[in-house]
């Protein structure tokens, strides 16, 4: 018995696919973000009429009281020694401001609900990373400003008097997306912060449109005293907006570079600050 040769047990052979039911997540959960940015798009696209066309019209109506109501389709501009229409030079602030509203309404609405309704465990619970939860609500966020900048922009292609044809059409779509983007992070964190309606409100009210309104949009800062062009520099609304018309009319009120260095450089202090914040659990788990 004891000459007989021994026989080493074996490992079970590794089949070469996975258990029926056995979820496999490699280095990214590239389904998961896709469902989750999925559901964000339709939950703001079901309700259209108030996500999207409402704040369209609502811009579009800026652009209707400067250009009939006072009389703008026969004044100028100086941007840079460079004499635009007003209302090609009111018309990309309009588009792009239309957007960040957008933008910071879709980004702040989705943590905040969830803490008042008690369905912030939909975020929580799925098997996607923090990066993946913060990549999806802010690429939501950016389609819908997306869609509403388009809507405006058809808009006001057909509004006689207006041009919005592009000069530079990578500076529209680059301002557009690096804009919108770090307005969507000031969004999620907004959310990550707030505990009701009124916190999220005051955002809105307080910080976002003050910004919007004095970043440019209805005037060149050239016109300011030194003073407070240099407080419309500390502004990054400014930056955006003046990026985003330099794609329209080939003239901008400062160095698309710097603007866009800054943009950039505040959306990686923001996405980190998120990622950060939303890794830690900061108001969001108990």
């Amino acid at each position: 018995m004891n000459d007989q040769p021994k026989i080493s047990p074996t490992a079970p052979a590794t089949p070469p696919f996975p258990e029926p039911g056995v979820p496999v997540i490699r280095n990214i959960n590239w389904a998961g973000s896709w469902a989750l940015y999925l559901k964000e798009v339709r939950r703001f696209m079901k309700v259209q009429l108030q996500t999207v066309w409402g704040p369209a019209i609502t811009t579009l109506l800026f652009l209707v009281i400067f250009i009939v109501a006072l009389g703008g389709s026969g004044r100028t501009v100086m941007l840079r020694g460079q004499a635009v229409p007003f209302a090609d030079f009111v018309a990309p602030g309009l588009i792009i401001m239309g957007m960040i509203n957008a933008c910071f309404a879709n980004a702040s609405f989705p943590l905040m609900v969830g803490k008042v309704q008690g369905t912030l465990v939909d975020y929580l619970m799925p098997p996607i990373s923090v990066g993946e939860l913060l990549g999806a609500l802010v690429a939501s966020s950016v389609t819908r400003a997306l869609f509403v900048g388009s809507a405006l922009w058809a808009a006001m292609a057909l509004w006689p008097g207006v041009h919005v044809t592009p000069a530079h059409l990578w500076a529209v779509l680059w301002f557009a997306l690096i804009g919108t983007s770090f307005i969507a992070f000031l969004g999620v964190l907004t959310s990550i912060w707030a505990d009701k309606f009124d916190h999220n409100a005051a955002v809105t009210n307080f910080v976002i449109g003050p910004l919007a309104l004095l970043s440019g949009t209805f005037y060149s800062i050239d016109r300011l005293p030194p003073f407070f062009q240099g407080i419309s520099h500390a502004n990054p609304f400014f930056y955006i907006i003046s990026g985003f018309r330099y794609g329209f009319v080939a003239a901008a009120d400062t160095n698309i570079v710097v603007g866009s260095s800054v943009l950039l450089a505040l959306n990686i202090g923001l996405g980190t600050l998120c990622y950060t914040l939303l890794k830690r659990g900061w108001k969001i788990k108990a």
